[in-house]
Formats: C-alpha cells, structure tokens, sequence
C-alpha cells in the first residue's frame, strides 16, 4: 500500500480509522475493520478479519481462516493456530441485539492457541499457556497450562518454548529438555525461576 511501513496483499481490506504497525503483513482476503489496533511485525494469514475495537501485541501469528471478534485482546507473541474462533457473547441469539454485552478475551503473551480451538468469551489464557487443537475453552487457563479436549481439561505444563514439563510432584522444579529453561510448579500454578 504505497509507502506504508507494513504489506497488505491486493485481494485485502482494511478499513480506515486502523491503527498497523511497521513490518506486519496481511495476506490474501482479510478484513481489517475500523477501530483496531495491531501491533509491529504481525503475520496475519489468508481469510482472516479482526474486528472493531480488537488489540494485538507486536508479533502475533494468526494463520487462516480465523475471526477475531470484537473483546479480544492478544497481547505480544500471541500465536492463533488455523480456523480457531472466538466468541464475544455469552448468549448470542440471532433477534437479540448484545453488542453491549461483548466479554473482554485476553490472550496473554507468548500464549498459543492450536488449530479449531474454540475460546469462549469472558476468560483468560495465560502466558505461555497451550489450548490444544480442537479445545474448547470454558474458563481461565493458567499460565504455561497446558489444556485439551471438550471441555478444556488440564494436561500438564509447557515450557516458553512450548516443549512439555515434567515435575515429579506438586511442589517440584524442571527444565526444560530442549532449551533448559527452569521452572517451579507450586500451589497448582507454574513460574519460571530466575537466572543469573
């Protein structure tokens, strides 16, 4: 788009009053609506819309086919897997006009969220946390949590790398078996340990 510091292929659209910043790129037949603002060196794939009043931090990942509705906020490094949804009513009826009944969905940094995942509205995921292909969210996801299934159940711990945790009990430390990061596990929360 002219001398625009960020790429938008032909076949999109963004709308005016967008706020995109340097080294993003919008692939084949987006929608970029009014209103949102997404952040520098963003990837943002074919048949993919971002509505009004969404946030993404700089360097979020969404693939194809993904919706992100008006409420959601991803914070940096968020990555969307393939034909993800979100969803930004509670109980959305066809007669029933609810925009002002839209639930704030925040996506913390780092987090991933794998291909068909469907997130209801109203919750939280974590840093770092993981939704596995498929899973339905129906409450917060803690941070470096890794769920699946529906619902979303717990399955374990995932590095910042995205790798696999294993403690050995509740009160626990490990590293990670491919980039060695530390973590401890305790009170049913993850924390990645200080290093020097």
């Amino acid at each position: 788009m002219g001398d625009a510091l960020y790429f938008v292929h032909e076949s999109s659209f963004v709308d005016e009053g967008t706020s995109i910043g340097a080294g993003t790129k919008i692939w084949h037949f987006s929608h970029i609506m009014s209103g949102c603002v997404i952040g520098e060196r963003c990837n943002i794939g074919q048949n993919v819309v971002v509505s009004p009043g969404v946030t993404l931090g700089d360097g979020v990942k969404i693939q194809n086919n993904v919706s992100v509705y008006t409420g959601v906020v991803c914070e940096d490094d968020v990555f969307l897997g393939p034909s993800c949804v979100f969803t930004n009513v509670a109980t959305p009826r066809s007669h029933v006009v609810r925009r002002d009944e839209y639930r704030q969905t925040l996506v913390r940094r780092g987090a991933t969220v794998g291909a068909n995942a469907t997130i209801v509205c109203g919750h939280e995921i974590g840093a770092y946390a993981m939704v596995g292909a498929g899973a339905v969210v129906t409450k917060d996801v803690k941070p470096y949590e890794l769920v699946v299934g529906n619902p979303a159940v717990h399955a374990g711990w995932v590095c910042s790398c995205g790798e696999r945790l294993a403690f050995a009990g509740d009160e626990a430390e490990a590293a990670c078996p491919a980039c060695g990061a530390k973590y401890r596990l305790g009170g049913g929360r993850v924390e990645a340990c200080l290093t020097k």
